[in-house]
């Protein structure tokens, strides 16, 4: 039997789908806001259910965990940015100190054709500090409104998210309930695997990487532990960059026995990854690691920084969907 359509795009339909449509091209720009909220609110919701059950109101359990949650994050960004700006400024201290004067001194030019290329560059930079000032601070503004949304998409999933399931749930035909809920359930999976076989993986690494780089006597042994667990999260780097890098320094250096010793440490970093990660997530679902490897390049690309989260996510949870609907509906009578 046909399946006759115009029976079910009625005018309340129509105007349904229309108002969808509508509402979409709205919250499009914020989207990946939203998305992250969510997925903040995830993380969040165990926390607050806890404080819930010290703290009368639920508002202020979601606040504080909100604060518990997001306030180390907020922490790592900004010691990642001090950090970096250390390193530029000692680099630039140490070796581009020259006295310009003597410099443009020893030069075979004219001194006045010099001052006048110097004072039409300044105008150029005036200019370029302008420009670049005024679309520093529209992207300010627009950062400003992503945090704000970022900050209330979270406290809402988290003080509404069952309702806002419910609410969804009552649109889905009785004869799917059963595949909405294990759906649910999949994307729950999904969500704790990635999180305790990959986000909690990267921070145990980054602590001993920390660690070691610091008890072998590196400068910013900390920062380079940071950095360590920030590029485990990308399946196609793991520690290699930071222990290789400090091998070839220290040889260059001539510290044979560092480098040596700081090789083996990061083949111990690359080797205990093996181990750890799916002792945490053979739990939950098992994501193909080309999935998550597509995520974490491509997510950038459509989400910018917010990509690294939002994209692996993504892919994974529409993996789940897809194997869901295959065994609910595919191989259901089997």
């Amino acid at each position: 039997m046909g399946v006759d359509i115009k029976s079910y795009l009625n005018p309340p339909v129509l105007l349904v789908i229309f108002l969808l449509v509508i509402s979409l091209m709205f919250i499009f720009p914020v989207l990946n806001m939203i998305l992250l909220g969510a997925i903040l609110a995830y993380l969040v919701r165990p926390v607050a259910t806890k404080i819930q059950s010290k703290v009368k109101f639920s508002s202020v359990s979601i606040i504080l965990a909100m604060i518990v949650v997001l306030i180390p994050l907020i922490l790592l960004v900004a010691y990642v940015s001090y950090e970096i700006s250390s390193v530029i400024t000692s680099l630039i201290a140490s070796n581009y100190y020259f006295d310009i004067d003597q410099f443009i001194s020893q030069l075979p030019i004219d001194v006045n054709s010099v001052n006048s290329s110097i004072n039409s560059s300044l105008n150029e930079i005036a200019k370029y500090v302008l420009n670049y000032t005024v679309s520093f601070l529209s992207k300010f503004l627009n950062i400003t409104l992503d945090l704000f949304i970022l900050v209330c998409s979270v406290f809402y999933f988290v003080r509404d998210g069952d309702r806002c399931i419910e609410f969804i749930r009552d649109f889905v035909p009785d004869d799917s309930k059963n595949f909405f809920d294990n759906t649910l359930e999949s994307i729950q999976d999904v969500l704790r695997s990635i999180f305790y076989g990959h986000f909690l993986t990267s921070v145990i690494i980054g602590i001993f990487g920390a660690i070691g780089y610091s008890l072998l006597g590196y400068p910013y042994g900390i920062f380079l532990g940071v950095l360590t667990g920030i590029l485990q999260l990308i399946p196609i780097f793991g520690p290699w960059p930071i222990y290789w890098a400090l091998f070839f320094i220290d040889i260059y250096a001539g510290n044979y026995p560092r480098a040596i010793i700081v090789l083996l440490f990061g083949f111990f970093l690359s080797t205990i990854d093996m181990y750890i990660r799916p002792a945490l997530s053979s739990h939950y679902a098992e994501i193909h690691p080309l999935i998550l490897l597509i995520g974490f390049l491509s997510g950038p690309l459509v989400y910018g920084v917010v990509g690294f989260i939002v994209g692996p996510l993504i892919l994974g949870i529409t993996y789940t969907v897809l194997d869901s609907y295959r065994k609910e509906y595919l191989f259901g009578d089997e």
